[in-house]
């Protein structure tokens, strides 16, 4: 019973409240040294005055900003040259462009002197230039009026060719150069070679022999008497 109450005597003392005791200097220093904390700590706001500067800064450069855009608004814009409206359709400009008349070509004024030319030409005829060369020099340098009865009743075969040629630059010289058919003059009338055409003959002992058939270039210049 008595070790009962020793116990529960134990237990009444640490049930007692116990009396708080002075704080010592070791207390005290490790209060004033979390004092020092907080005064560290007490440094922040410095921070955020500085950023309420920074604030105030940008503040002031964007109202500078509005003012300078206000001062170019109000400036008056530099007017540009008006471009040139193209045509409202296109056939209306090719119809102004196919009004202007083109103008003709000038012709050199020819000399007093000067006699015009009348030429013709008969390509690829059906005859030799050598057979066609010898009626030429017959007609070469005759009025028209005394040619065109020669030819007619040669017996040459390219004396006809030759005819129908000079009838065309006769022609020529009327329409083109309103000239007299009857007061011309055959200045010039040369015979060049054109293609020849070759054919073969079967001949004896199986053999082929070539026949050439040549064509003629007829070239004629009429101009009038003098």
């Amino acid at each position: 019973m008595a070790d009962e109450k020793k116990d529960t005597g134990q237990k009444g003392q640490s049930r007692k409240p116990t009396a708080k005791k002075p704080a010592s200097s070791r207390a005290r220093k490790q209060a004033a040294k979390s004092g020092g904390g907080t005064r560290k700590s007490a440094g922040k706001p410095k921070e955020t005055a500085t950023r309420g500067k920074g604030a105030a800064e940008a503040t002031s450069k964007t109202a500078d900003a509005k003012a300078s855009k206000e001062s170019t608004a109000e400036k008056p814009a530099a007017k540009k040259p008006a471009a040139r409206k193209p045509p409202a359709n296109k056939d209306e400009g090719a119809g102004k462009a196919a009004a202007k008349p083109k103008a003709a070509p000038k012709r050199k004024p020819k000399e007093p002197g000067e006699r015009p030319v009348v030429n013709a030409r008969a390509r690829f005829v059906r005859v030799a230039p050598r057979k066609a060369r010898l009626v030429a020099d017959q007609v070469r340098g005759l009025p028209l009026e005394d040619a065109l009865p020669l030819l007619r009743f040669s017996t040459r075969g390219a004396a006809r060719d030759i005819r129908k040629l000079l009838e065309s630059a006769a022609a020529n010289a009327e329409a083109n150069h309103d000239l007299v058919a009857d007061d011309l003059l055959i200045k010039d009338i040369h015979v060049d070679e054109g293609p020849t055409l070759r054919r073969y003959r079967p001949r004896a002992l199986g053999r082929a022999t070539r026949i050439n058939k040549r064509t003629s270039h007829i070239a004629v210049a009429l101009t009038p008497e003098a």
